[in-house]
């Protein structure tokens, strides 16, 4: 098993930890704010293992599971000896930059550096460091304790072992892993989600219907063929004759829509606590927290039920 060192453990790094220590491995965990390791990252990554172990039982317990996991009170401590450092820290260019330029001199040779930024292109703080080719962008879904999906991408520097080898380790540890073959600001999933969600602005803004009414056309609409085919395939079963057919019959439409959404709608502050008012007075938010409980029960309930029964292929004919 490999020594993972996970920098910047918030929400993302400490759900990065609880991955990798479930595959085995032994994690690493160091932040700039070291009470963050001991008050945040270690209380949550051991609760998450308990409410993975209820929903998908590992060989091992929840506490034997947390004992891999060590907190670190030095940068140096924590990835003198790793074979994967997952960076996590905040979104900012410069503190990026100049972790991966002290990291780079501190690992192995044979270490690959990997970030989790959700919106940088990697290109911006990964090439001038030592051994360029040897780090790249892991992004993942928050929490990728719970969701699967991780999109790596390469800076130009990169050496195509380093995303095959990063590949294989994110494969190995439970993980689903793209490949974004050109550099993207906000990669796959970000590009699609903000866009949905800039045209539901528009809609709520202009006032066609309301936020939470968006919400019951994801949940109740959309979601129900998404959570187990993407909106390709969705199209490609909606029509006897396929992708093809389906676009013949409705390409202008999507054409027309297309042209009519819109993404740079100009909301300001006026409509977002519009918006934050109508969530609030069924989410209050101080009720955050058990929500988010509630969430990644149903999103590991929602993976269970992808486990099971597969699409129908040509095998089965």
């Amino acid at each position: 098993m490999a020594n993972v060192a996970c920098i910047g453990v918030g929400t993302v790094g400490s759900g990065w930890a609880a991955v990798f220590a479930r595959a085995g491995h032994t994690v690493s965990l160091f932040d700039a704010k070291e009470d963050t390791v001991y008050s945040f990252a270690m209380p949550r990554i051991e609760a998450t293992l308990r409410q993975l172990h209820e929903a998908m039982p590992a060989a091992e317990t929840p506490g034997e599971i947390l004992d891999r996991v060590i907190p670190c009170g030095k940068l140096r401590q924590a990835v003198e000896n790793a074979d994967y450092v997952q960076e996590s820290v905040r979104e900012d260019i410069d503190v990026k930059r100049a972790l991966f330029d002290e990291i780079g001199r501190l690992v192995p040779a044979t270490c690959l550096l990997l970030s989790s930024t959700s919106a940088l292109p990697g290109s911006r703080f990964l090439s001038d460091i030592p051994a360029p080719e040897r780090a790249l962008v892991a992004h993942p879904v928050n929490p990728p304790s719970h969701i699967p999906l991780v999109e790596l991408c390469g800076t130009g520097l990169t050496a195509p072992e380093s995303i095959e080898a990063a590949r294989a380790f994110y494969i190995d540890a439970g993980m689903d892993p793209i490949v974004v073959r050109k550099e993207i600001d906000g990669f796959i999933l970000n590009r699609l989600q903000y866009t949905l969600v800039a045209e539901a602005m528009h809609l709520v803004g202009e006032g066609y219907c309301t936020a939470e009414e968006v919400d019951r056309v994801i949940t109740s609409g959309l979601a129900l063929r998404w959570a187990s085919i993407g909106p390709f395939m969705t199209a490609h079963l909606n029509a006897r004759d396929g992708f093809a057919g389906f676009v013949g019959q409705l390409g202008p439409m999507m054409k027309k829509m297309g042209q009519d959404a819109r993404t740079d709608y100009d909301w300001g502050p006026e409509m977002v606590e519009t918006i934050h008012g109508q969530l609030s007075a069924s989410q209050p938010v101080e009720t955050i927290p058990a929500a988010q409980a509630w969430r990644d029960r149903r999103i590991l309930a929602t993976r269970k039920m992808q486990a099971g029964d597969r699409i129908p292929d040509k095998s089965d004919n």
